[in-house]
């Protein structure tokens, strides 16, 4: 799959978020379920490195007004 950008679904918007090799399964499912509650983002895929970082997208339907974003 290529890098996910805006432009590739005109009826999806994605973002792509880095974990930190750092960061435990469980603080990591944490961080991504704020975001699906607050912020209407669901996972969409996942990369994991050999160094232990992970690369997340997320995703979600294409905003509507008044849907406030998450600031991390």
């Amino acid at each position: 799959m290529s890098e996910m950008s805006e432009n590739t679904d005109p009826d999806w918007e994605y973002r792509p978020l880095r974990l930190p090799p750092g960061i435990t399964r469980i603080s990591a499912a944490t961080q991504l379920t704020i975001h699906a509650e607050f912020s209407g983002w669901e996972l969409s895929r996942v990369l994991l490195y050999s160094d232990g970082s992970r690369k997340v997208w997320l995703r979600r339907k294409r905003s509507t007004p008044g849907i406030r974003e998450l600031r991390t």
